[in-house]
């Protein structure tokens, strides 16, 4: 009984800034999506699912769920792959390793304002790095043509960089069928380091003897000895880094805010922006709340899914 009392006077602390933290405030959320209320408000009324209904009905939600799932199924899986492939050829490399480690991890540790400011000083339509090294290729014709495809008959000015050496190169985050792409860019950039780190950690643990013995069973390339023992002894780093990565991948924020607040024309309205806009800037805290309790559904679905199907063909040592 006295050791009982023990362990619960241990856990006890944990437990309380658990509910304090994260129960309580989820709660909260969940009863004021229920409601209108708006801060300074002294009163408010219970609005029942309207606040969902129209989550689910307007146009600038839909596009909301379009942009956040779009950016998710872009960043994810390249970020995994290049932090995969990275991580496998780092640890391949006997000189220099460590150099490299600290280039591909330097995103990781930039601040997140110093980040936005440089990218959208590389990717302004007049003055970036990013135009004028295109437009500088439209002078060079072996890359004038393997850009617009014309070593392959095709007409020139049926390609958008063929139209952009002369009408000017696109606006990568003001053309609206551009900005995601352009914000999911970054987001692989700044992402594939942080797997790379974890990948990295995993290949640490995959037992040497394991090749020699493969080697020796037939598997005597580098592919074969992937597929058969470093493929399946990094399940769990797979498991972790993909829903790792899932889950920062639908919290993104500070890109959007700093460079393009949701737009052009809600393009890239994800749904931590909508959070911040309705909640914030615009004081409807019901809808803010609603957004905030269909982002945490999104996440834990993402996450049970993951786990339980990836699990199912993980090698755990």
């Amino acid at each position: 009984m006295t050791n009982s009392r023990t362990h619960i006077a241990f856990v006890a602390p944990a437990i309380i800034l658990m509910l304090v933290i994260l129960i309580f405030p989820v709660f909260v959320a969940a009863t004021l999506s229920f409601t209108d209320y708006s801060l300074g408000n002294k009163t408010f009324n219970w609005v029942s699912w309207e606040n969902y209904e129209a989550l689910l009905k307007r146009s600038s939600y839909k596009k909301m769920f379009s942009a956040s799932l779009t950016y998710v199924f872009i960043v994810v899986p390249f970020s995994v792959v290049l932090g995969l492939g990275s991580a496998l050829l780092l640890s391949s490399l006997r000189f220099g390793s460590e150099i490299y480690k600290t280039i591909f991890f330097l995103p990781v540790m930039a601040t997140l304002l110093a980040m936005a400011i440089a990218w959208e000083f590389t990717v302004d339509p007049i003055i970036g790095v990013a135009n004028a090294t295109l437009k500088s290729g439209c002078e060079v014709k072996w890359f004038y043509s393997l850009m617009t495809g014309s070593w392959r008959g095709g007409e020139p000015l049926d390609s958008w960089y063929g139209l952009g050496c002369v009408e000017g190169m696109p606006n990568w985050l003001g053309d609206r069928k551009l900005a995601l792409g352009t914000i999911s860019f970054i987001g692989v950039w700044q992402a594939f380091g942080f797997n790379m780190v974890l990948y990295l950690a995993g290949l640490t643990a995959v037992p040497r003897e394991l090749y020699n013995a493969a080697q020796m069973d037939g598997a005597d390339t580098a592919w074969k000895r992937f597929r058969l023992v470093t493929w399946p002894m990094l399940g769990p780093s797979h498991v972790f880094v993909v829903t790792i990565t899932s889950i920062r991948s639908f919290q993104v924020f500070d890109t959007v805010e700093a460079l393009t607040q949701g737009g052009p024309s809600k393009a890239t309205y994800v749904m931590v922006y909508a959070m911040f806009e309705k909640g914030i800037k615009q004081n409807l805290v019901g809808v803010g709340s609603a957004i905030t309790i269909v982002f945490l559904a999104f996440v834990l679905i993402l996450t049970l899914t993951q786990v339980y199907f990836v699990n199912r063909r993980v090698h755990y040592s």
